[in-house]
């Protein structure tokens, strides 16, 4: 299997220009945070009363949302200013999350929340500083015969396994051994995976010059000018980033509530689950299917079919919608976030790409921590019909506003005149 999956991972060049390794390290790290998500969610949810778990939750995603305001606008830079060193970054939040496993087994095991939160915090924040290298530099490591769509989705796909593999490993170790023993796995993972991030081609730093020295460092304002195609873009994968983390907890209350009629709590849940992770995988596979379409296009026309199926779940609410609405609503993260990754690395220049990556993980993470806050509080008084109209009609004023303003954008483009053959040059009268 292993053989089989370097063949996989090395395939068109991939093995040449580093993208192989690449792969293999983003893989490593999704499975170590499939370990700490499945370890730390039952103490979170599964393991608590309906009304307590629901205070948990609550005091999670504010936990989660307001410092990352603070955070984000702060990592992208600080990465800007060490590309030099990007594999030592990209190393050192993989130790640093290692180092923060470790006691938050321990937070486990004596039930501290008061310390379990912010090391959650941390793991995140770092996750998202290793997200943000990643793609900083997947054009250095982009093989000829592999476009940026592709190679993103490449790296998705292999992900993406991982995670689903680590998540299946790690319900079952948690039962078994116990969460804090689950966490100390990952620990062990997370050091390995910061070796071998120190281990990447040499080419994935940017080399130092004498231009990006005397360069002053971009002002805060240069994060947000990324021009039309990549504001775009951005607002439409918020958007889809809403509707995620409104599914996450509106729909698994609505299964503790059992207000979601089909079967018992636990398969409705892998239903769930099994349908947001196949919808993923969809994403990833389709990306690397349509490299020669236009990024752009493909991220609307994810929201469009997120906002269709929302608004047909609103009106033939049963399980099996609510299943179809969590693998679409996969299906145009996945593939929505990929485009937009693309754009990025087409569309912004290497000095602040990992600037604009930041507020772009920032933006999409404040995004679906929101729409979690609306899931939850949905949730005490709402069935699902009305849930899904709720954000049935979020999505239809999204994509209107989007579609609206790329017309206008379109309309204003300059018209450029044909040439006529009877032009003739300018003479000099004198």
């Amino acid at each position: 299997m292993g053989q089989a999956t370097r063949r996989l991972t090395y395939a068109q060049g991939a093995g040449r220009t580093g993208l192989g390794r690449l792969i293999e390290l983003t893989a490593a790290h999704s499975a170590g945070d499939a370990f700490i998500t499945v370890s730390l969610a039952g103490a979170l949810f599964f393991g608590l009363p309906v009304g307590q778990a629901r205070g948990q939750v609550a005091l999670y995603l504010v936990i989660t949302m307001v410092p990352f305001t603070v955070v984000a606008p702060f990592v992208g830079p600080v990465l800007d200013r060490f590309r030099s060193g990007r594999r030592y970054v990209m190393a050192g939040t993989l130790f640093a999350r290692g180092l923060l496993c470790w006691g938050m087994a321990s937070s486990v095991v004596y039930g501290d929340v008061l310390s379990l939160f912010p090391a959650a915090l941390a793991v995140l924040v770092l996750s998202k500083a290793y997200n943000v290298s990643r793609a900083a530099i997947m054009p250095s490591v982009l093989p000829a015969d592999i476009t940026l769509v592709t190679a993103n989705a490449r790296v998705a796909l292999f992900a993406l396994v991982a995670a689903g593999g680590a998540a299946a490993a790690s319900a079952g170790l948690t039962a078994w051994i116990g969460a804090e023993w689950v966490l100390r796995g990952a620990m062990v993972l997370f050091l390995i995976c910061g070796v071998v991030a120190v281990r990447l081609p040499r080419h994935v730093d940017s080399p130092d010059t004498d231009e990006d020295e005397e360069a002053p460092a971009p002002g805060w304002r240069t994060w947000f000018q990324v021009g039309p195609v990549v504001g775009e873009a951005i607002r439409a994968n918020a958007a889809i980033r809403i509707q995620a983390g409104f599914l996450v907890f509106f729909l698994l209350f609505l299964v503790q509530d059992k207000h979601l009629p089909g079967f018992a709590p636990e398969i409705t849940i892998g239903l769930l689950a099994a349908a947001a992770g196949g919808g993923g995988l969809m994403g990833a596979a389709v990306a690397s299917w349509a490299r020669s379409h236009s990024p752009q296009l493909i991220v609307l026309a994810t929201l469009a079919l997120t906002t269709v199926t929302t608004i047909v779940a609103a009106f033939f609410f049963t399980l099996w919608t609510a299943v179809a609405v969590a693998l679409v609503g996969a299906f145009a993260q996945g593939l929505g976030k990929l485009a937009l990754d693309a754009i990025v690395q087409r569309e912004i220049g290497e000095e602040v790409r990992s600037s604009t990556f930041g507020v772009v993980e920032a933006l999409l993470q404040i995004a679906w921590v929101f729409g979690g806050l609306i899931g939850l509080m949905l949730s005490l008084f709402a069935r699902g019909p009305a849930g899904f109209t709720v954000m049935a009609v979020v999505l239809a004023l999204s994509l209107g506003w989007l579609l609206a303003g790329r017309r206008r954008r379109l309309r204003a483009k300059p018209v450029r005149l044909p040439a006529t053959t009877d032009t003739k040059p300018l003479t000099n009268p004198f």
